[in-house]
């Protein structure tokens, strides 16, 4: 058992009843328990397999391949229809709603998917990256800053830049610019804080 996922459980206010008996099935099965992206995760031969976590209103269980899962009962969802491509959710808004047993079998399945190497493939995003006019006028003027810049892989630097890009109002554009230089001098991501939490 792992020692973060014991904090993330007791950090709980709503779901502890429900992660606390999703956890007992899991630890059964021959996954390794981490943190990441904040939330519990399992991993079968260093494949993500599923991650464990809360909202509001239900918690639930994210299935990385799900797509690939049977579901003969109808459990899974696809939070984000357009989005989304592999990933399906199986929620619950009460532990008396879990049936374990079922759960159990949906993720041997999902192993035994992971096994048989059943996954989608991303496609890299080839796009030529836009550097928006706020951050180039910064990479012009200040060469550390725009070595700093040049050391991210590109999809690193396509965040930054779609992150400053995304917003019309320039003053919400000149706050994420005021927001990106201090990461990227330090050589951090912008989403880097979400990784191994």
């Amino acid at each position: 058992m792992n020692r973060k996922v014991d904090e993330y459980i007791a950090s709980q206010k709503e779901w502890k009843k429900e992660l606390i008996a999703l956890r007992k099935i899991l630890s059964e099965l021959p996954l390794q328990e981490e943190i990441k992206w904040g939330i519990p995760a399992y991993i079968y031969k260093n494949k993500n397999i599923l991650g464990m976590s809360t909202f509001k209103n239900y918690c639930g269980l994210w299935f990385h391949h799900g797509v690939f899962l049977k579901d003969e009962l109808q459990l899974l969802i696809n939070a984000q229809k357009d989005k989304t491509k592999d990933l399906r959710q199986m929620r619950f808004n009460s532990i008396e709603e879990m049936d374990l047993d079922i759960i159990k079998q949906y993720v041997i399945e999902a192993i035994e998917n992971a096994e048989a190497g059943r996954e989608i493939k991303l496609k890299r995003n080839t796009k030529t990256i836009i550097i928006p006019e706020e951050l180039q006028k910064e990479l012009s003027s200040n060469n550390e800053l725009k070595n700093c810049f040049n050391d991210f892989t590109l999809s690193k630097q396509r965040e930054f830049c779609e992150y400053i890009s995304s917003t019309k109002r320039d003053t919400t554009k000149q706050s994420r610019l005021e927001k990106v230089i201090p990461l990227i001098l330090n050589k951090k991501g912008l989403y880097d804080k979400y990784k191994n939490c």
